[in-house]
């Protein structure tokens, strides 16, 4: 891949775990531990470290857009969650821009009418019924430019929606890739942009615990945690205290 400078230094909040194996992965480069609000997941001195697209990440480096040895096949990911919101694009409301499907499967008319209880136990996926003008084009859904245009706007709606999406059957990191610079790699999948990919995380940090707290949803510091641990990120306790020291008002 091509060499990409590293972030500018946010803050010395990091911790460093291992967990299970991937199916979305990152390529990054070794950091400093005190350079990150977030710490990746890895499992050796060079902080390896992989986004799974199923359920957990797990370190890896530096990969290949073909075909590795030695590199962990992709898991499938797992089935979506039953009774979930099932959201149903085609052509016509990508080409559009039209979040109308959305807003019809889940009854979110306005977002700031959203109550995140009633999401949170049911959580959200996406079916993208996509007709390619070539039939033999190869390219995966995130890599269509009006696919992800879409997701962009919606993404812009909707903010905190990251939080609430089928985390156990991949749609997290299939979104992640929708609105996240990456390239393909025939084994493991889709390898995004590192720095990128801290900075969407980051965002969203900041994003979903204000709108947990607003909501009054309890200790929203967890859920938020468990968002970005899926995505390979681990968050430190001190930036939570950050936030609260520095309110925001979202009304």
């Amino acid at each position: 891949m091509a060499t990409i400078k590293p972030c500018l230094p946010l803050s010395p909040l990091l911790k460093h775990h291992c967990i299970s194996p991937p199916t979305f992965c990152l390529s990054c480069k070794p950091f400093s531990s005190d350079s990150l609000p977030i710490s990746r997941f890895g499992r050796n001195q060079r902080q390896q470290f992989a986004a799974s697209v199923a359920f957990n990440p797990q370190g890896n480096f530096d990969l290949s857009l073909f075909e590795d040895d030695d590199a962990p096949k992709a898991a499938p990911p797992m089935p979506p969650t039953e009774g979930r919101f099932e959201v149903v694009i085609d052509n016509n409301a990508i080409s559009s821009l039209d979040l109308t499907p959305f807003q019809a499967a889940t009854g979110m008319k306005s977002p700031l009418s959203v109550n995140p209880k009633e999401f949170l136990e049911r959580t959200i996926g996406f079916t993208i019924n996509y007709t390619r003008e070539d039939p033999r084009d190869p390219r995966e859904l995130s890599e269509f430019p009006d696919i992800r245009l879409w997701f962009v706007r919606l993404d812009a709606t909707y903010p905190w929606l990251p939080v609430l999406l089928d985390w156990r059957a991949g749609e997290l990191a299939r979104y992640a890739a929708m609105l996240v610079p990456h390239q393909m790699n025939m084994k493991m999948g889709v390898v995004f942009n590192p720095e990128a990919l801290e900075l969407f995380m980051m965002k969203k940090v900041f994003i979903v615990h204000s709108w947990l707290k607003h909501h009054n949803i309890p200790k929203p510091e967890l859920k938020t945690n468990d968002m970005a641990r899926m995505l390979g990120f681990g968050i430190g306790n001190e930036l939570y205290d950050i936030i609260e020291n520095h309110p925001l008002d979202l009304s």
